[in-house]
């Protein structure tokens, strides 16, 4: 309970300073937004097609646009050796890794919000149907970027091309996520009933969320201080 506390204490933190300089929400919103209103002029937004492919489209722009906001986590703390002074804290490694993944997590759910308003509009697609099952399926597959896009941002805050490395590196981390998601977005925006096969991609993004936040926790001492 300390540790969520703290945890707590590091997002509310974080989502502060955003709110204040919006500078990873103002990038990774405008990104999301020009790319869905560009493929809009590509695909036919009232045919049949744009159900097939509109999973796809949402979660490959919600990832690449994360990693805009995942690069700013850990970097802003850079100035003034605010990162070590945060490590020199009672706070333990743990909340810290944790919070920062919070503070992404609600970000990224705002990002995403606007992007299904953008993407209503511009394709045509009543999202609105399955308002419920979908956020649960945006809330479990938005935790799993968070945690690992947080935990990968810790280990390449200090490199001189995180912006590149960072990429590299979650996105093949990502696609069992990533498959998992766009199949059940791509159910729930057909207004489709989900089957046995579908509630199974449903227990990866669990699994994905469970290992990861796991690993995150146990490794958060390696990942921030050694």
């Amino acid at each position: 309970m300390r540790t969520l506390r703290h945890a707590l204490v590091i997002a509310r933190k974080d989502l502060a300073v955003e709110l204040r300089t919006k500078e990873s929400l103002n990038a990774a919103g405008a990104f999301a937004v020009v790319i869905l209103m560009l493929f809009s002029f590509v695909f036919d937004p009232f045919s049949d097609e744009i159900h097939e492919i509109g999973g796809g489209l949402l979660w490959l722009v919600f990832a690449f646009a994360g990693s805009l906001v995942f690069n700013r986590s850990f970097a802003r703390e850079l100035p003034n050796d605010c990162l070590d002074a945060l490590l020199s804290s009672p706070l333990s490694a743990a909340s810290l890794l944790v919070g920062k993944a919070m503070a992404n997590f609600v970000m990224l759910l705002a990002m995403e919000l606007v992007s299904l308003i953008i993407f209503g509009i511009f394709y045509g697609v009543r999202w609105t149907e399955r308002p419920w099952e979908l956020a649960l399926v945006f809330v479990l597959a938005t935790w799993g970027v968070s945690i690992l896009g947080s935990v990968f941002g810790a280990l390449t805050v200090n490199l001189r091309l995180r912006e590149l490395m960072l990429p590299v590196i979650i996105y093949p981390l990502l696609i069992p996520l990533l498959i998992a998601a766009i199949e059940l977005t791509r159910v729930l925006l057909a207004n489709q009933p989900l089957t046995p096969s579908d509630l199974l991609w449903g227990k990866i993004l669990i699994v994905f969320d469970v290992v990861f936040t796991a690993l995150a926790l146990v490794l958060a001492d390696t990942i921030l201080v050694e």
